[in-house]
């Protein structure tokens, strides 16, 4: 099943950043005393107790009614939306304000279950501080430090009481190959979806996904079984809209952990923004394989290298998934259409793809013999063995002298090598490197 959801929220500056970042053992999200600073949500995972979830850190509500903050706060409503389960963190040393009874109020109608945190309890003698947020109704409040971590287990610990109960989830064959289409939003992610099924279908069945708003659709084309995971659109919640040029990254995220295949897709007609990369990153760093799909090309005007040229803007933009094909598609007069399906079936072969373990000796070593590893401090790389440790995404496991001499430009030298003798077109690499004896 998916991840549960947490989402932290709370008026500004009450240290939601910190909290997450201490959750998630990582400093992703922006941390400065003033309040704002945290204007987009923000996405990560995590576990506690051996049970993973998802967690969001948001922007502060606040009741006023400047620009940005109606902005945060719709960003918080929809992160709301998404959670199973509620932060509501406070501040211990401020007290209770009008703003967080606001908060309080929204989270009441949200219907979802809430637990209390007062942040900056730092002392012992701050315990105190917590007994006037009874009154915003919520049962005991937890006090936690974000900047120093008291109490973050306790709270997790009643987060997690919260979290749903497991629903089995739907499992398919291993000969199912299980692809999903993101982007951000207006780029035809829908217009795809429809041409594929509308066209090609041959339907086995339709299953409710377990993602939120997803649909899986099972189809069949030339012989071969796919699930097109579909995560266009954000259906209307009470009030909230998408109202800003954000995607709604969990429901990508989700639908990615249950993906062969991430089908990146882009709006030839608006170009390439950041957001697309983001998107494109969630998928690498999954380790899922990914095809660029550039949709709407039958907008464009073109000549001899218009293709071309946007192709290579492309790959200066996408870098970090050279490895990813490129298609150029119309989901509206099916141009090009006819492509897709049969690149998903490459990727995926690709991402499941098993190399014996001597044929991955040969390679590595021959690698060795044309491009000996640099010395570092007088020390030098040695490899002793190689071998395949995994598939989705291909995981290669060196055995070295000292894993702190693998540097990464020697690492990306490797991968280059594995790639031109076995292809791995469309699927990242993992290569590890561990001591000899381990």
């Amino acid at each position: 099943m998916p991840k549960p959801v947490i989402a932290i929220v709370g008026r500004p500056n009450v240290g939601k950043s910190t909290i997450f970042n201490r959750i998630i053992g990582e400093r992703v999200a922006i941390v400065e005393d003033i309040p704002g600073v945290t204007r987009d949500r923000i996405y990560g995972s995590s576990e506690w107790l051996n049970q993973p979830f998802d967690i969001i850190d948001t922007g502060g509500i606040d009741i006023g009614g400047e620009p940005l903050l109606q902005q945060m706060r719709e960003q918080a409503e929809i992160a709301i939306c998404e959670a199973d389960v509620i932060l509501f963190l406070v501040n211990g040393k401020e007290g209770i304000t009008t703003a967080d009874e606001e908060v309080a109020k929204l989270l009441f109608r949200s219907k979802k279950p809430v637990v209390l945190a007062v942040n900056k309890i730092d002392h012992v003698k701050q315990r105190q501080n917590i007994y006037e947020f009874y009154s915003l109704g919520f049962g005991d409040p937890i006090p936690v430090s974000g900047a120093h971590g008291f109490g973050i287990g306790d709270m997790l610990d009643e987060l997690i009481n919260h979290f749903p109960k497991a629903v089995e989830e739907e499992e398919y064959d291993d000969h199912v190959i299980r692809f999903s289409v993101i982007g951000r939003p207006n780029v035809g992610k829908s217009s795809l979806v429809n041409a594929f099924l509308g066209e090609e279908r041959v339907i086995v069945s339709d299953i409710p996904g377990t993602t939120r708003d997803a649909i899986d659709s099972t189809f069949t084309k030339n012989g071969q079984e796919y699930v097109i995971i579909d995560t266009a659109g954000m259906r209307k919640r009470g009030k909230v809209y998408e109202t800003t040029e954000k995607y709604s990254v969990l429901r990508a995220m989700r639908a990615i952990e249950r993906s062969d295949v991430v089908l990146v897709v882009l709006n030839a007609e608006e170009g390439i923004i950041e957001q697309d990369k983001k998107i494109a990153g969630y998928a690498h760093d999954a380790g899922r394989a990914v095809i660029i799909v550039v949709n709407k090309w039958d907008a464009i005007r073109k000549d001899q290298k218009t293709m071309q040229t946007f192709e290579q803007n492309v790959r200066d933009h996408f870098q970090f998934i050279n490895y990813a094909p490129i298609l150029f598609v119309s989901a509206k007069t099916k141009q090009r259409l006819h492509t897709v399906l049969p690149m998903v079936q490459t990727v995926a072969d690709n991402h499941a793809l098993r190399i014996r373990t001597n044929v991955v000796n040969d390679v590595i070593m021959d690698a060795i013999h044309m491009n000996p590893a640099p010395t570092n401090k007088g020390k030098r790389l040695k490899i002793n063995y190689a071998t395949q440790a995994g598939v989705k995404p291909p995981t290669f496991i060196l055995f070295v002298n000292d894993p702190e001499l693998f540097h990464f430009s020697y690492r990306r030298f490797l991968e280059n090598r594995l790639r031109e003798t076995f292809g791995f077109k469309g699927t990242p690499i993992r290569i590890i490197a561990r001591k000899k004896n381990e």
